[in-house]
C-alpha cells in the first residue's frame, strides 16, 4: 500500500527522518509512534502530498484515495449529517448530476455508480458514526455553527471515517473524543476494511485497534508486528540485547587497539598489529541506545491529612443560569483517600460536576460542606490559555514563590518535569505536553488535599502518560479523573462515578463492564433501568460483582501500602550502599561503616519481610479475582 524508501525529511535545516525505509501492507492498521517532536505529523504531511521529502521516494498506488482530517473544521449554517455526507465526493457529485442529466445512458451509469457504492445507503451510515462519536439524532440536524470547535473536530472525523478512503491517516484522533467515543473508534478502526495509520499515545487503541506499530526513534522508521504491548516488550528486548552487544564490541575493540599499542614496533609482531588495524578499521560500531529519558511529574503531598470526609453534597443542583439545572439531586462524599474516574459522554456534566467540588461554581440548591482548610489543585486543558506567552516556566513559577532563591524557583520547576533546557523558553515556544506538565505543576503547586485532572493525557507522549501514572500512585491526596484514557484510569482510579441523566452515581462495574455497555450501543438513560427479567438479571450480577469488588479494596490498599514501604526501603538501602561504597569511609570513620553494614542488613531484612506480605495478599486478591472471573 505505501512504500517508503531512504526517506529524509527537514524542518527548518533540522533532519526529523534520514534515510528510513518501510513498507505498509494493504490492509493493515497501523499506529505510528514515537516521542513528541520526533517527526510523526511531518511524515503523514509527506505522505498526503503537503510537503516534499529532502530525499528518498514515497511511493502509493495509483488512483489510492488518501482520507485525513483537515486543519480547517467545519462550520456555517450546514446541518451536521448533511456536512458528513459531502465528505464522499464522488457520491455527492453523482448526485448533483444526476438532477440535471438528461441522457438516459448516462443516467442509467449513474444510478449503477450509485448503487455500487452503497449510496442508498449513506445516510443510515454517515448516521451511525456521528452517533458513536457522540451526536444525537436531533443534533445531527443542527448546523456546525452550533457547535464549539471541539465538537467540530468530531464533524470533522465523522467525514473521514464516512468517506472510506484507501489510506486513512488518523493524527491523535481521540484528542477530542470522550472515553465513550474513545472506545466506539477503537472498535470501527479495528473493523475497517482497508488500510489505516494513525498518530496515537492512547496505549489501549494501539493495543485493540491496530495490528502493527512503526516506531520513529533516532531518525529511522521500524515496522513491527503486533499491539503496542507486544511492541513495546520486543523493543525492551532488543535495547537489552544491543547493550550486551555493545559492551561485548567495546571490550573487544579495546583489546584490539591495546595489542595494537604494544607490538605496532616490534617485528615479530607487526603482520598481526597491521592485521589487527584493518580489524578495527571494519569493527562497524553498533549505535548508542536511545538515551532518551522521560522526566517524572511529581506532586507534593498535602502538608498535613485532612479530616474525611473531604466533601460532602446534600441534594445539591448545579448549573450556570437560574433555573437551568445540569446537575441536582447530588449526594455525594469524598474522602481523602479516594480515586475516582468520571464517566459519562460530554455534554452530560462531568466538567460541571468538576468545577462545582472545585469551587469554580457554587450549589444552586442544597448543601456542600469541605473539610477546614482543605485544598484542591484544579487542571483542564482550557487553563493552558491562561498562561502568558512571553513568559518562561521560571517565570510562571517564580510568581508564585515571591521572595524564595533563583535555585528553589528552578528547584520547583524541575519536580514538575521539565527540562533544564526548556526552563527559560518562553510558553508560547514550548509543545503542548511542556505547557501541560507546567500547569499541571501550577495546579499542585499548593500541596492540595485533593487534585482534580480534566483530561490532563492530551498532549502527552505514552512514555509521558506512563510517568503521570506513577506520579498518581505516588501522590497521598485524593484524585479525580476525567479522562478518555483507559489506560490511566483502569491503573490511577479505584472507583467509578457515572455523570448521567442530570446526576452522579457510582457505577457497578468495571470499566471492561463500561465498554461492553457502549458498545452493545445502550445510553445512559437505559443504563440505569431493567429491561425484562435478562435485564434485571444482568443488573444483579453487575452489582453482585460490584460488591466482591468492593470487598476487594481493603486488600488492594494493603497491596498499595506494601509496594510504597518496599520502595521506601529499597531507596535506603540503594542511599546505605552510596555511602558504603566510599572506601574512605573505613578509614575515616570505622564505626559510622560498621553502623551503616548493620542499618544495611536490617533494611534487607525488612525488605524481605515486606515482600513476603506482598506476595501473600496478591496471592489473596488473585484468588478473590479468580472467584470473580468464575461467578
Amino acid at each position: 500500500m505505501l512504500q517508503i524508501s531512504d526517506l529524509t525529511l527537514r524542518v527548518a535545516g533540522r533532519p526529523l527522518i534520514e534515510g528510513a525505509s518501510v513498507s505498509i501492507p494493504d490492509g493493515a492498521k497501523v499506529g505510528l509512534v514515537g516521542r513528541n517532536g520526533a517527526g510523526k505529523s511531518t511524515l503523514f504531511r509527506a505522505v498526503s502530498g503537503e510537503i516534499s521529502p529532502d530525499g528518498g521516494t514515497l511511493s502509493l498506488p495509483k488512483g489510492m484515495r488518501l482520507g485525513r482530517v483537515e486543519q480547517e473544521v467545519p462550520s456555517g449554517p450546514i446541518s451536521l449529517i448533511d456536512t458528513v455526507l459531502s465528505a464522499d465526493r464522488e457520491r455527492t457529485a453523482l448526485m448533483a448530476e444526476a438532477e440535471t442529466a438528461t441522457d438516459p445512458h448516462r443516467i442509467s451509469e449513474i444510478h449503477t455508480r450509485l448503487f455500487d457504492i452503497g449510496a442508498h445507503e449513506a445516510e443510515s451510515r454517515a448516521a451511525r458514526i456521528l452517533h458513536g462519536l457522540g451526536f444525537s439524532t436531533e443534533a445531527q440536524q443542527r448546523p456546525c455553527s452550533d457547535f464549539s470547535g471541539g465538537w467540530r473536530m468530531r464533524v470533522a472525523l465523522a467525514g473521514v471515517l464516512f468517506s472510506e478512503p484507501d489510506l486513512l491517516l488518523l493524527d491523535e484522533p481521540t484528542n477530542y473524543l470522550d472515553l465513550e467515543g474513545t472506545l466506539w473508534l477503537e472498535r470501527y478502526i479495528a473493523r475497517y476494511p482497508r488500510t489505516a495509520l494513525i498518530i496515537s499515545h492512547d496505549r489501549d487503541l494501539l493495543n485493540n485497534a491496530v495490528d502493527s506499530i512503526i516506531h520513529l526513534s533516532d531518525r529511522k522508521l521500524t515496522f513491527w508486528r503486533g499491539g503496542y504491548d507486544q511492541f513495546e516488550r520486543q523493543f525492551r528486548e532488543q535495547q537489552l540485547l544491543q547493550g550486551k552487544q555493545k559492551a561485548k564490541q567495546d571490550a573487544q575493540r579495546k583489546h584490539m587497539e591495546a595489542f595494537v599499542e604494544r607490538f605496532r614496533a616490534t617485528a615479530s609482531k607487526a603482520r598481526q598489529a597491521q592485521s589487527r588495524l584493518k580489524a578495527l578499521s571494519k569493527l562497524q560500531p553498533i549505535a548508542e541506545i536511545s538515551s532518551d529519558s522521560v522526566l517524572p511529574f511529581r506532586f507534593p503531598d498535602p502538608e498535613r491529612k485532612a479530616a474525611p470526609p473531604i466533601i460532602r453534597m446534600e441534594n445539591v443542583t448545579v448549573g450556570y443560569e437560574p433555573g437551568k439545572a445540569i446537575l441536582s439531586k447530588l449526594n455525594i462524599r469524598i474522602d481523602d483517600d479516594d480515586r475516582i474516574a468520571l464517566l459519562g459522554t460530554n455534554g452530560n456534566g462531568k466538567s460541571t460536576f468538576a468545577k462545582l467540588i472545585a469551587g469554580a461554581l457554587e450549589p444552586q440548591a442544597g448543601d456542600l460542606t469541605r473539610a477546614t482548610k482543605l485544598k484542591i489543585g484544579f487542571f483542564a486543558q482550557h487553563q493552558m490559555e491562561s498562561l502568558i506567552p512571553g513568559d518562561s516556566a521560571v517565570d510562571h513559577v517564580r510568581q508564585l514563590m515571591k521572595g524564595s532563591s533563583e535555585a528553589q524557583v528552578r528547584a520547583r520547576v524541575s519536580q514538575m518535569g521539565l527540562a533544564t533546557q526548556k526552563m527559560d523558553t518562553a510558553a508560547r515556544d514550548l509543545s503542548g505536553g511542556e505547557k501541560a506538565r507546567l500547569m499541571m505543576g501550577i495546579a499542585a503547586f499548593d500541596s492540595p488535599h485533593l487534585l482534580i485532572l480534566d483530561e490532563p493525557t492530551n498532549h502527552l507522549d505514552i512514555d509521558s502518560r506512563e510517568a503521570l501514572v506513577h506520579a498518581l500512585n505516588e501522590y497521598n491526596g485524593a484524585v479525580i479523573l476525567i479522562s478518555h484514557d483507559r489506560h490511566l484510569l483502569e491503573a490511577s482510579a479505584d472507583r467509578l462515578w457515572l455523570v448521567a441523566n442530570g446526576g452522579v452515581s457510582a457505577y457497578d462495574g468495571d470499566l471492561e463492564d463500561y465498554r461492553r455497555l457502549i458498545i452493545s450501543g445502550a445510553d445512559g438513560k437505559d443504563s440505569g433501568k431493567s429491561k425484562g427479567s435478562k435485564g434485571s438479571s444482568q443488573q444483579d450480577a453487575r452489582r453482585e460483582a460490584a460488591e466482591k469488588r468492593e470487598q476487594l479494596a481493603p486488600l488492594r490498599k494493603s497491596l498499595k501500602d506494601r509496594e510504597t514501604q518496599m520502595e521506601r526501603v529499597r531507596k535506603e538501602i540503594a542511599k546505605l550502599d552510596g555511602e558504603l561504597a566510599d572506601p574512605t569511609l573505613y578509614d575515616r570513620n570505622p564505626h559510622r561503616a560498621a553502623q551503616a553494614a548493620k542499618r544495611r542488613a536490617s533494611q534487607v531484612s525488612l525488605l524481605e519481610e515486606i515482600e513476603a506480605e506482598w506476595l501473600e495478599i496478591s496471592e489473596q486478591i488473585e484468588r478473590a479475582e479468580a472467584e470473580l472471573t468464575a461467578a
